[in-house]
């Protein structure tokens, strides 16, 4: 029994992460569905649901009033969740250059103020972003682009991660982002992804939706959807959005139990994804999603059987390498938290200046 369990929980996780990649590639070859792209201009609302953004919003609404895209077709909606540190004044100051701000006056969460600024709406195409990160100055044009094919519903953008200097990132959290949108252009070229990022993604205005107030991962929900009610849902590359990589374990663990625990919400929301009937991109989601929400308790699986089988040379063997697997990532967290410590940590003068005063 433990044998079929360590060889189970391996198989899974190494389809998850190797196979369904390789899949994908092959696929592809076989069934790739181009999109049929055009140059065309059609009324775009672009909706930021922000909360305490005073260090962004100026320079989000400078981003978006910079676009190249026609002034007359931009509707640019600033949705703001309660804000106590004065990201709402901050705001107003841009109505006089078009900007709509909608001010909820109570903080009620992301998918609230969401709501609050697809009641405002007037497009045909609905761009979501969040207020953080830069867009590229014709990252409209490539997204509705692609809304030119009837096939497709929504268009997801390309999320770059910067490091210290501006360029693409390069560390693990870099590697991983491209390993991920790699996996989202192979399901894209053969049917759609299974999300969108929420920085940047448009939407045909017929299928955004309201969402219920406590969503989580806002950018799944909405898109899929679109896939449900048959539309495809592509990625574009050239459509360019670019934040600074910030990394931490905490910020990094908070991050995969939101995610997980958004996904467990979406089956909750949309049971009918499970449903192959139902699902076009059954597959896709069984691999992408659902795969990574059991990852967690095959690998506990992978260890325990292993321990139970670690009388043999060889799963001895395996068994010790998994030992220095965790131990390696309990080292990076170590390194990683003493670093964040380090930088926190003032200067020796600042703190002599401290002491002395």
């Amino acid at each position: 029994m433990a044998g079929m369990i360590f060889w189970i929980s391996f198989l899974v996780i190494s389809y998850v992460y190797v196979g369904y990649p390789l899949l994908l590639l092959a696929w592809r070859g076989c069934a790739g569905k181009p999109v049929r792209r055009a140059d065309w201009e059609p009324a775009v609302s672009i909706v930021i649901a922000a909360y305490n953004e005073r260090e962004n919003i100026e320079s989000k609404i400078l981003n978006c009033l910079d676009l190249d895209y026609p002034r007359d077709k931009l509707e640019i909606i600033v949705s703001l969740d309660g804000p106590t540190d004065g990201t709402d004044g901050l705001a107003c100051k841009y109505v006089d250059h078009g900007i709509r701000v909608i001010c909820c006056p109570s903080h009620r969460g992301k998918a609230a103020a969401l709501n609050a600024g697809l009641a405002e709406v007037s497009g045909d195409v609905i761009v979501f972003a969040d207020a953080r990160q830069r867009i590229e100055r014709r990252a409209i044009r490539e997204l509705v682009a692609d809304l030119n094919d009837p096939t497709v519903g929504a268009v997801t953008g390309r999320l770059v991660l910067l490091d210290d200097r501006g360029e693409p990132a390069a560390d693990g959290v870099g590697l991983y982002w491209r390993y991920e949108t790699r996996l989202r252009a192979l399901e894209s070229d053969i049917h759609s992804v299974a999300g969108a990022t929420g920085a940047l993604y448009a939407i045909r205005r017929e299928h955004a939706r309201p969402i219920p107030p406590d969503t989580i991962l806002d950018d799944v929900l909405i898109p899929l959807r679109a896939v449900l009610a048959g539309r495809r849902i592509v990625y574009q590359p050239r459509a360019l959005v670019y934040e600074p990589a910030v990394w931490s374990p905490e910020i990094e663990f908070r991050r995969k139990i939101r995610t997980l625990m958004g996904n467990y919400q979406l089956l909750a929301y949309l049971p009918e994804v499970l449903l192959p009937t139902r699902n076009p991109i059954f597959l896709q989601f069984l691999s992408h999603k659902v795969g990574r929400l059991v990852v967690p308790y095959l690998l506990g699986a992978l260890f325990l059987s292993n321990l139970l089988l670690a009388r043999s040379p060889v799963f001895l063997a395996l068994f010790v390498l998994q030992v220095l697997f965790y131990l390696s990532a309990a080292a990076g967290c170590f390194i990683a938290r003493q670093r964040a410590a380090d930088e926190r940590r003032p200067a020796p003068l600042e703190r002599s200046r401290v002491i002395s005063t």
